[in-house]
């Protein structure tokens, strides 16, 4: 038994966060069988949360090199008002959904550029301003009013499903979890068979040692901040697709659920640590839970702040895990 202890030991640092995934939707069947496992609520689930999944890729990219992304949901916000105007006036489908991403994009760059050549002490502060604006723009856009009627085209990534012949219409498997399950791999593919990806990591383990191995660490972090935004951007196109709208107050506090996110998910504020699948599962946790409060009628003034709890347990797990290692 004990000597099965190692591995028991390694599967959960591994795998622990699948597993406690595992053990709350079994929790909620559980309490709401009739209401749970229905594909209607599964396929919402989904829905509802494939952008904050995109979110959290982005975000994980910059946790990794220790930095951080505030501006992200009002990017997102951005990005949606700016293909919503687009597709408004008559611009082709194939150019308004590639806005968001664009928009995405360059004020990622901002960002990247920002932080490197201005020399500021901490991405804090230059996403803490391109925050505000971002959401300046996004209500400047329409003078704060919202627009709809994006046509099919755009509403198809945010609303279609593929039943498969399997499933009864119109019910069926979401596009936006394909657009999250293939941006997931990519990123996986990215971040560990890639010699960027192996330098992400290898700043946000000690960036004094990147610059001395001849890593190139300000040219890495603005393609790390380019990754997030581009990721706040195509959240902002399922979001446009999901409510056939843009409306310049979306992704308000998006960047705290997508940090939430990373941190349940197992990645370290202290920089260098992480994983793709651990993200998902903490994508998935955060989901989870306030799809099962909802469905046990729970306010929603306690569920933020039982997330607020969630939150802070999974730092101070981050904390004493880093803790650990160094005693080792």
């Amino acid at each position: 038994m004990l000597g099965n202890s190692p591995r028991i030991s390694s599967f959960l640092e591994h795998y622990g966060i699948v597993v406690i995934v595992v053990a709350m939707m079994a929790f909620l069947y559980a309490s709401r069988p009739d209401v749970f496992m229905s594909l209607a609520n599964l396929t919402n689930i989904i829905k509802q949360n494939a952008t904050l999944a995109l979110l959290a890729l982005g975000m994980f990219v910059v946790i990794v090199t220790a930095g951080i992304d505030l501006s992200v949901g009002s990017v997102m916000a951005l990005g949606m008002m700016c293909l919503a105007v687009a597709a408004k006036a008559g611009v082709p489908w194939p150019i308004v959904i590639l806005i968001g991403p664009l928009v995405g994009i360059t004020a990622g760059l901002v960002n990247g550029l920002g932080l490197t050549v201005l020399r500021l002490p901490h991405p804090f502060i230059m996403t803490l301003g391109t925050l505000n604006i971002a959401r300046g723009l996004s209500s400047l856009i329409t003078g704060g009013a919202p627009v709809s009627g994006l046509g099919q085209e755009v509403r198809y990534l945010g609303q279609a499903n593929y039943d498969f012949g399997i499933f009864p219409p119109p019910t069926g498997l979401p596009a936006s979890l394909f657009v999250v399950g293939i941006s997931a791999v990519g990123m996986w593919f990215f971040l560990n068979r890639t010699s960027m990806g192996r330098h992400i990591f290898a700043i946000g383990g000690n960036p004094h040692a990147a610059r001395v191995s001849g890593i190139n660490v300000d040219r890495v972090l603005v393609y790390v901040y380019a990754i997030s935004g581009f990721f706040a951007g195509l959240g902002g196109l399922l979001l446009a697709g999901r409510t056939d709208s843009g409306f310049p107050l979306a992704g308000q506090n998006a960047e705290l659920d997508a940090i939430a996110a990373v941190i349940i998910g197992g990645a370290s504020f202290f920089g260098g640590r992480g994983t793709v699948l651990g993200v998902m599962a903490g994508v998935l946790i955060m989901g989870l839970m306030r799809n099962g409060l909802n469905l046990n009628n729970v306010s929603p003034f306690w569920q933020q702040i039982l997330i607020g709890l969630v939150i802070i347990a999974a730092v101070y797990i981050d904390v004493l895990r880093r803790h650990a290692a160094v005693r080792r």
